[in-house]
């Protein structure tokens, strides 16, 4: 690995992520370990760890280091947790779960992404990922329930059926609202309730079927 995509990789933490409050070691150790320029396409290579959303496939978007940052800090995976991704899109952050956690089940809809994200998986030696293609806000079933569960893009608002999947204790991390304003929230499933935390607004496109409702205008 040359000089420069360390250097790159070193800027990217010390520069972007630590300064937006990410200070977990586990995190930032993460961060560090799986190699972002390898999940991102070869034309955007030079920009693997820039402060940039950069584009997928199906007009999807890799999220910004520090997002990515925020989001593994917020949901504090332990090393036994089981981990539900719902838009596995690039595989970074498919990754960087997996090295947290004990398994990561990733559903993407798109299965020319879900493809390249096992080769990059596969490739990076991390066995206990597993990615599987299907629409996860209406038609997907998980089959159990999570210690952790991260959307990727922005939901209008959260459907109700997703909360069920988290164990007592469990953690879901979503982007909620309307573009361009929404909310990262935390929710903590707390015995038969589940509490919120906000934590800070951002601007992520919505997952298939969980943009807001056209409105009709005369």
């Amino acid at each position: 690995m040359s000089l420069n995509v360390e250097r790159a990789r070193f800027n990217m933490i010390e520069q972007q992520v630590r300064p937006w409050d990410v200070l977990d070691a586990r995190v930032l150790a993460v961060l560090g370990e799986v190699r972002r320029e390898e999940y991102v396409s070869a034309e955007h290579r030079q920009l693997a760890f820039a402060d940039l959303e950069l584009p997928l496939a199906h007009g999807e978007f890799m999220m910004k280091p520090v997002i990515e940052g925020r989001v593994l800090q917020a949901l504090d995976v332990k090393p036994g947790d089981g981990v539900l991704e719902i838009g596995t899109g690039s595989g970074f952050l498919t990754a960087c779960l997996a090295r947290l956690g004990q398994d990561v089940v990733s559903v993407e809809q798109h299965a020319d992404l879900a493809a390249t994200a096992r080769e990059r998986l596969q490739r990076d030696g991390i066995g206990n990922a597993k990615v599987e293609v299907a629409e996860a806000v209406r038609d997907f079933q998980p089959g159990r329930e999570f210690d952790v569960v991260v959307l990727t893009g922005a939901v209008h608002t959260l459907p109700e059926h997703f909360k069920s999947w988290l164990k007592p204790g469990g953690r879901l991390f979503a982007v909620i609202g309307e573009s361009p304003v929404q909310q990262a929230i935390v929710f903590t499933r707390d015995g038969t309730t589940v509490r919120e935390t906000s934590l800070f607004e951002t601007d992520l496109a919505y997952l298939t079927n969980a943009a807001p409702p056209k409105r009709f205008t005369l």
